[in-house]
C-alpha cells in the first residue's frame, strides 16, 4: 500500500472532490496526506485523511481569509493581486514541499492541475504523479478557448484568431505566475514552461469533464481520462431532508461557496421569480447575513438559508440558477435539471458557454436586469428540449466511473509508475 500527498489549491471545491478520492483511497488500504497552508486543514471533514501544513513563516495561521475575499471578488485592479496570490503560493509550496516529501516517505502525488507546484516538485524529486483537474482541464488545443474564457466553440477563421489572441492575452496577465514557474523549473534543472498546462502527468490525468459536454477536442494525451464527479452517486433526496412545501415550479438558485455574498444579484433573482410566480430557493453558502436574507424573502424569494443539500434541492427543482462551477453543472447534468447560467469568474464562463453551447441551459449577465432575467426563467420552463438534451450527458455521467475508476488509474500510475492509457481503463 502507497502513501499518497495530495497538492491541491485551498479551496472548498478542489479539497471537497480530492477528499472524496482520497476516502476511495483510503478503503483501498493507502494513506493519504494533504500538504497546503495550515488554514487549509479546515476543508477537510475525514479525520483519517493526514494533513501537514507548510509556510508558516509566509502563509501562517490566518493569511487564508483575505486570499479568499479578493477570489471572490477578483475584476478590476484585484485580478493581480489574485494572481499574485497563486503566485505566492506557488512559490511557497516550490519551496517547502521537497523537504516535506522526503521526510514523509511519500510514495506519489496526487496534484491538482490549477496548482502547478505539485506536478514540479513530483517530477524534481522523480515521483510519480497524476494529474487531477477538479475544474475545467487546462490543456491547451487550437481551436478551443481557454477555460476561462466565455466564447462558444467554433472553427471559422475570426474565431480561431479571437482564441488565440485570448490566449495570449491571458498569458501576459498571468505572467507573475508564470515567472514563479519557470522560475522553480530552472531550480529544478527541469525543462523550461511557464503555464499550469505545461506541468501535467505524462502517468496518468484525470478529470471531472466528460467528452459530452466539452467542446469537441481532437488533441487530448493518451493518458488523460474523463471520468466525472469525483463524489459519492447521485441518491434520491432523503426522506427526512428539511424542504418546505413550496408552490411549483421551483427554482433554485446557488452561487457557490466564494460567490454567496452577491445580494444584489440575488435580489434581482428573487424579483424576477416573484413576477413569474415562481418559487426561489436561494442557498448563500454563509455570504448573507440574517438581514439580507430577510430582504430577499421580502423581495420574493421563497425560502433562503445558507446551505442546503444541493443534490436534494436540485431533485426538487425545475430550474437551476448556478454560478457555473463544474461541480454545480455536472450535479445540475446528472439531476436532469436545466440551468440559468450566470459566470463570474475563474473557470465559470468556459462552464457556462458549454451549458449554452450543448443546449442544456441559458447564459446571462450577472449584470442582467429583472426583465431580462423574466425572460431566461420564461423560456427555459417552457422549453423541454433543455431537458431533453441532456440525456447524452447523463449517460456518460452514469458509465464514466467516478472516485473508483479514479483510484484504479491513480493506483496504476503511482502504484506500478506505469502510463495509464485511456483505451485500458
Amino acid at each position: 500500500m502507497g502513501h499518497f500527498a495530495v497538492i491541491a489549491p485551498p479551496l472548498y471545491s478542489h479539497f471537497h472532490a480530492l477528499q472524496a478520492l482520497a476516502q476511495t483511497l483510503l478503503a483501498r488500504g493507502h494513506r493519504i496526506t494533504f500538504i497546503q497552508q495550515a488554514d487549509a486543514r479546515t476543508l477537510l471533514s475525514d479525520k483519517r485523511i493526514d494533513f501537514v501544513a507548510v509556510g508558516q513563516q509566509t502563509h501562517p495561521a490566518g493569511s487564508l481569509a483575505p486570499v479568499l475575499h479578493r477570489l471572490a471578488s477578483p475584476g478590476g485592479l484585484s485580478l493581480f493581486r489574485v494572481i499574485n496570490d497563486l503566485a505566492s503560493c506557488t512559490d511557497m509550496l516550490c519551496r517547502e514541499l521537497p523537504a516535506v516529501l522526503k521526510s514523509l516517505n511519500i510514495d506519489g502525488v496526487i496534484a491538482d492541475e490549477m496548482e502547478a507546484a505539485g506536478g514540479l516538485v513530483a517530477e524534481a524529486l522523480h515521483l510519480p504523479f497524476v494529474s487531477v483537474a477538479c475544474a475545467l482541464p487546462v490543456n491547451r488545443e487550437a481551436g478551443i478557448p481557454l477555460a476561462v474564457m466565455p466564447f462558444r466553440f467554433a472553427q471559422d477563421e475570426k474565431a480561431l484568431k479571437r482564441f488565440q489572441a485570448s490566449s495570449d492575452i491571458y498569458d501576459r496577465i498571468m505572467g507573475r505566475h508564470g515567472e514563479v514557474i519557470l522560475k522553480h523549473a530552472r531550480a529544478f534543472n527541469l525543462t523550461e514552461r511557464r503555464g499550469l498546462h505545461q506541468c501535467l502527468s505524462p502517468l496518468a490525468q484525470i478529470s471531472q469533464m466528460v467528452p459530452a459536454f466539452d467542446f469537441p477536442r481532437q488533441q487530448l494525451p493518451a493518458c488523460y481520462h474523463a471520468v466525472g464527479p469525483l463524489r459519492a452517486p447521485v441518491a434520491p433526496a432523503p426522506l427526512n431532508a428539511p424542504w418546505p412545501a413550496l408552490r411549483q415550479p421551483v427554482v433554485y438558485a446557488s452561487l457557490g461557496t466564494l460567490q454567496g455574498h452577491r445580494f444584489r444579484l440575488f435580489l434581482h433573482l428573487a424579483q424576477a421569480c416573484r413576477q413569474q410566480r415562481l418559487s426561489l430557493v436561494i442557498a448563500h453558502c454563509g455570504g448573507l447575513n440574517t438581514e439580507q436574507a430577510h430582504q430577499l424573502e421580502l423581495a420574493g424569494a421563497a425560502w433562503v438559508t445558507d446551505f442546503v443539500d444541493q443534490r436534494a434541492a436540485l431533485q426538487h427543482a425545475q430550474l437551476f440558477i448556478t454560478h457555473a462551477g463544474l461541480n454545480s453543472a455536472l450535479e445540475a447534468l446528472e439531476c436532469g435539471t436545466p440551468m440559468l447560467a450566470l459566470p463570474i469568474a475563474f473557470d465559470q464562463p468556459g462552464v457556462a458557454a458549454r451549458i449554452e453551447w450543448h443546449g442544456v441551459g441559458r447564459r446571462a449577465s450577472r449584470f442582467s436586469r429583472v426583465h431580462q432575467l423574466e425572460q431566461h426563467l420564461q423560456q427555459l420552463l417552457t422549453d423541454d428540449r433543455y431537458a431533453l438534451r441532456m440525456s447524452a450527458i447523463q449517460a456518460q455521467l452514469q458509465r464514466a466511473g467516478g472516485c473508483q475508476r479514479a483510484a484504479d488509474i491513480v493506483e496504476q500510475a503511482l502504484c506500478q509508475q506505469q502510463v495509464v492509457l485511456a483505451e485500458a481503463t
